[in-house]
């Protein structure tokens, strides 16, 4: 695939930047554009100075890319649709200034990797759906700052496309003077529509109004099948999920709302396709490109918190000395490696951090991360499909851990472990992994949960970890205390 970057021979009229004073809250501003089409989030709702400094509120794009599996290749299509729109970057501002951003499937590894077709599938997802915004709400926590910043695509002269780039902004710049009680309600759920049947499905033992696609028998055989294909050889890791099912609730944003303040995540967010809506408080940044230099920085390894902070050192301390995890952190940063290798210049890629444990909410983890430099004829869209999905999430080597994945779970992953977040018209890419979140739409709303299963799992321990990283999302729906 040719690198996406800006075309030489193009008009590049500066987008219309206004700055907000005073400086809105990131929630206000989602709030008053909520109701908007294809509204979407990104959101630092667990705010430092390294990965939470940027939020991003958009909706209303002038253009709606949605890919299902059968329609051709998803990225190239993308490709197409966003080059009469590449952009130069503006300096000093936040680092996604209009472009496409929503939600690629895992499923989307389908279409260049040879794998079988899950056998259940109740609520299927497109490969792709992605919004393209010529106007985005721009946040910089750590200078507390903001701006509207708009370009006026699709128009494509410079004289037109300034005039429809200030009267957006000024769109832009009402609605965010709307008080919250005037802005129009999410459409409200038939709560009494009876409820189709899932396939498969169990609720013994599960908390109150909850069904999975395993039962914790079948979780527990599963788990061991998979320890048997890595002492067989096929595999030396596999990522394995459960996925959680529960009646629609009334508002999703609303939800995603209570999800931000009970379980905050770095990489948090909300998008609506049309369809129904992704919540996520994701905790790990799959890929990043700003200057062409490249960063992805995968999860493996965890420990349930305690909540006191001795308590926390100790089990962080128990972590980092694992040899079980820091093989599972390891092996994935290997396959990281060669993932960012296929399009990075030679001895760019390098590990520069290895198997640090971080605190989250509910949970530590053992983060590593790894940097490279976009080889010249290169561009975020290459990096996307020679390293999509990410490894965290399917295990290695990764074509047979996705087939492996699909004969132990059989239910899809649709949202799960895809990713949500931004390519920009000036060739910057900002993507989460898509953990801890939650999937809207239809009677039933779903959650899946896994971890990493090497040769030295304890088949109990890992489905005991599956309900340590639900807590947070489980305690936002009030499905347990």
């Amino acid at each position: 695939m040719s690198p996406f970057l800006p075309n030489s021979n193009q008009a590049t009229a500066p987008p219309v930047v206004r700055e907000l004073r005073p400086l809105p809250d990131a929630v206000d501003v989602f709030q008053r554009l909520k109701h908007l089409p294809y509204a979407l989030f990104l959101d630092s709702a667990l705010r430092n100075s390294v990965l939470g400094r940027y939020s991003f509120v958009a909706a209303d794009p002038f253009d709606f890319v949605q890919v299902c599996l059968q329609d051709g290749d998803a990225l190239k299509h993308l490709q197409e649709r966003m080059l009469p729109f590449a952009s130069q970057h503006v300096p000093d501002l936040p680092p996604f200034q209009g472009g496409a951003a929503g939600l690629w499937s895992y499923d989307l590894g389908r279409q260049w990797e040879r794998l079988p077709v899950p056998k259940f599938d109740p609520y299927p997802l497109p490969a792709m759906a992605v919004g393209l915004y010529d106007v985005v709400v721009a946040f910089d926590h750590q200078t507390r700052r903001a701006w509207i910043i708009s370009h006026g695509w699709p128009a494509t002269g410079p004289t037109e496309r300034q005039r429809r780039a200030s009267a957006r902004a000024d769109e832009f710049a009402t609605l965010l003077q709307q008080t919250p009680d005037t802005v129009p309600a999410h459409p409200s759920i038939n709560m009494a529509a009876q409820l189709p049947p899932l396939h498969p499905v169990v609720k013994a033992g599960l908390p109150k109004g909850l069904m999975s696609n395993f039962t914790e028998a079948e979780y527990l055989k599963a788990a061991p099948q998979a320890i048997d294909y890595i002492h067989a050889g096929d595999v030396f890791q596999v990522n394995l999920s459960q996925r959680l099912f529960f009646p629609a609730q009334d508002d999703p944003c609303s939800l995603y709302l209570r999800l931000r303040q009970r379980n905050p995540a770095p990489f948090a967010g909300y998008f609506d396709w049309g369809g129904g809506q992704i919540l996520s408080a994701s905790p790990e940044r799959f890929l990043r490109v700003e200057n062409r230099e490249v960063e992805t920085r995968p999860i493996k390894g965890t420990r349930h918190r305690a909540g006191l902070p001795e308590a926390d050192l100790f089990t962080g301390d128990q972590l980092q000395a694992s040899a079980k995890d820091r093989a599972e952190n390891i092996m994935i940063v290997d396959l990281m490696r060669n993932d960012l290798s296929k399009v990075c210049e030679a001895d760019s890629v390098q590990v520069t951090q290895l198997c640090r444990v971080e605190n989250f909410q509910f949970v530590q983890h053992l983060v590593s991360e790894i940097r490279g430099r976009l080889r010249p004829e290169c561009g975020p869209l290459d990096l996307l499909r020679g390293a999509f999905p990410g490894g965290s999430i399917t295990g290695a080597p990764k074509p047979r851990a996705m087939e492996i994945i699909t004969e132990l779970e059989q239910t899809a992953r649709g949202a799960y472990c895809g990713s949500l977040g931004y390519l920009g018209f000036d060739g910057g890419l900002d993507t989460s992994i898509l953990i801890r979140t939650l999937t809207a739409g239809g009677p039933w709303w779903q959650i899946s949960v896994g971890g990493g299963i090497v040769a030295q799992s304890e088949p109990r321990e890992e489905y005991e970890e599956t309900w340590h990283k639900a807590q947070g999302m489980l305690r936002a729906l009030s499905l347990t205390g």
